[in-house]
């Protein structure tokens, strides 16, 4: 099973809006058209059996329809088999100023959704924050899995709200838990995140870092350097971490799918190891 981690997309009625928006303020070329239909034809092109979908609420009034919506896909494109062989599993979402989390958090776990997503950077708060601490361990205590960007967000130039070092003191501070970092650590912080991060228990998921970012043709990135990592820095915290740790995401569709899949088909890894990356350890957490 193939199992995609990381990707996003948004109500049909709001999709189109929200992609150009997106696509403008980080200056990068959209692959689909941001609908569950959209993800599920580039999921038919890339051979990808499960994409999971997480959504960022930016801001707290979005926490509780964010969250239903997700309950509502579930039913219809994971639970109950309506999509044949690809199907889609959303995770749900919390805010660092909602302020009744413990209920919403349970809420959502008894009803099934696997994990949650958290963005510093959109939410505005330090993922070491007391706000996002005491949100972690509650999702903890629920056997819900954290996923959280990590890193510098493309859109944010220079803002830093969830480093190596802090995603590290998260980890001192709340324990063992399903804690995965997307971006492969921290996007463009790669080299702090072996030395600070590889002796933990963390997982690291593979969106939106291999290769070259796909700008828009608005002359953004003219001037600017595209590369994001090459094999030799893949493999280097693939080899710290263990592959046993390693999650394939896209970050579709912010990426290719297909090109992102076939960029870690292309390392100097086992056919174990393969495995593992592109669904195994996922379906061993989620399921």
């Amino acid at each position: 099973m193939v199992i995609d981690i990381h990707t996003h997309t948004f109500p049909d009625k709001i999709a189109a809006g929200a992609i150009d928006a997106l696509s403008r303020e980080a200056h990068i070329i959209p692959h689909t058209d941001g609908t569950i239909s959209g993800i599920l034809s580039s999921m038919d092109d890339a051979d990808i059996d499960v994409a999971v979908v997480v959504p960022v609420a930016t801001a707290p009034s979005q926490v509780v329809k964010v969250n239903d919506s997700s309950l509502r896909n579930n039913e219809k494109y994971f639970d109950g088999h309506e999509v044949g062989k690809r199907r889609v599993l959303s995770f749900g979402c919390i805010h660092p100023e909602f302020e009744d989390y413990r209920a919403e958090l349970r809420r959502i776990a008894e009803h099934g959704i696997k994990g949650i997503k958290l963005h510093p950077v959109y939410q505005k708060c330090d993922i070491d924050d007391v706000k996002f601490l005491r949100i972690i361990d509650c999702a903890a205590e629920n056997g819900l899995i954290v996923i959280t960007h990590a890193g510098i967000d493309i859109g944010f130039p220079g803002v830093v709200h969830c480093s190596p070092q802090m995603c590290r003191n998260v980890w001192d501070k709340i324990g063992d838990f399903k804690f995965i970092l997307a971006h492969m650590g921290g996007w463009t912080n790669w080299d702090e995140v072996p030395g600070l991060l590889a002796d933990t228990g963390v997982y690291l998921d593979t969106s939106f870092s291999s290769e070259s970012i796909e700008p828009l043709n608005d002359g953004y990135w003219d001037d600017k350097d595209t590369r994001m990592m090459d094999e030799d820095q893949y493999m280097e915290i693939i080899r710290a971490f263990g592959a046993e740790r390693i999650l394939f995401g896209s970050d579709s569709p912010w990426t290719d799918q297909k090109k992102s899949r076939q960029f870690i088909e292309k390392l100097p890894l086992s056919e174990r190891e393969l495995m593992l990356v592109l669904g195994g350890n996922a379906e061993k957490i989620i399921f």
